[in-house]
C-alpha cells in the first residue's frame, strides 16, 4: 500500500476548498516552540501543509520554508494563500538527505498506513540535519481505520508509535497528549510528537 491511501486523497480532492477555507485556530503554543527550538531562518519542510497556514505563519517570521502536500488540490489551495510553489509530495517520495533543520508535520502523518510509517520516517529522519528537530501529531488510537468521511488513519498507540520511532536513534524524543478536534468537529485524543536528531 503506498503511503497515500485513495479514500482520503480522494476526500481532500472534493473538499480541498472547503477545508482550506474553514475557520481554524492554527496551534500557535507548539508552532511557537518548534519555532524556538531552531535557528533563525533555517530550512524548514512541511509535509501535508494543507491550506498553507502554517507554513504563512513560518515565512512571516523569516524561516526558509519548503511547503509540500500529498494532495494537488490541497497544494493548489496552498499556493493561493502564499503566492509561491507549493510541492506535490507523496512522503514516501522524500529523498534528501541533511537538508533541514526542522520538519513539521501537523495532522498529516496520522494518514499513513501503519505498515509504511516506519519507513516514513526513516525518511524524514534521512531529510534532518543533525539536530534538527521533527514534530508530527497523530490521532490517538489502538487500530487503524477509518473516520465518517472515509479517511483512513493509523491511529497509533502511545507505546506502538514509540517503537516505530525508536530505531532512529534519536538524541530526544518527546510525546506529551491531549484532547483536541479537527475537521469532523469531534473531541479527538491527539498523541504530539517531537524528535531531534542525533549530531
Amino acid at each position: 500500500m503506498s503511503s497515500l491511501d485513495a479514500e482520503t486523497l480522494n476526500f481532500y480532492a472534493l473538499e480541498a476548498e472547503a477545508y482550506s477555507g474553514r475557520s481554524r485556530s492554527t496551534q500557535n503554543e507548539r508552532l511557537d516552540r518548534f519555532l524556538k527550538a531552531l535557528p533563525a531562518g533555517a530550512k524548514i519542510l512541511e509535509l501535508g501543509c494543507g491550506g498553507g497556514q502554517d507554513s504563512l505563519s513560518m515565512l512571516g517570521r523569516g524561516f526558509d520554508v519548503t511547503p509540500t502536500d500529498g494532495s494537488p488540490e490541497m497544494a493548489r489551495q496552498a499556493e493561493r494563500l502564499l503566492g509561491r510553489p507549493v510541492t506535490v509530495l507523496a512522503f514516501d517520495r522524500l529523498e534528501e538527505n541533511g537538508t533541514y533543520a526542522g520538519v513539521w508535520a501537523n495532522a498529516c502523518l496520522l494518514h499513513v498506513p501503519r505498515p509504511e510509517l516506519s519507513p516514513v520516517l526513516s525518511r524524514i529522519h534521512r531529510a534532518l540535519d543533525t539536530g534538527g528537530v521533527f514534530y508530527a501529531s497523530f490521532k490517538a488510537g489502538s487500530a487503524e481505520g477509518r473516520d465518517r468521511f472515509q479517511r483512513y488513519y493509523n491511529y497509533p498507540s502511545r507505546d506502538w508509535l514509540i517503537a516505530q520511532y525508536a530505531p532512529l536513534g534519536w538524541a530526544s524524543m518527546e510525546i506529551d497528549e491531549d484532547i483536541g478536534g479537527g475537521y469532523d468537529g469531534e473531541n479527538t485524543a491527539w498523541l504530539h510528537v517531537t524528535a531531534v536528531r542525533a549530531a
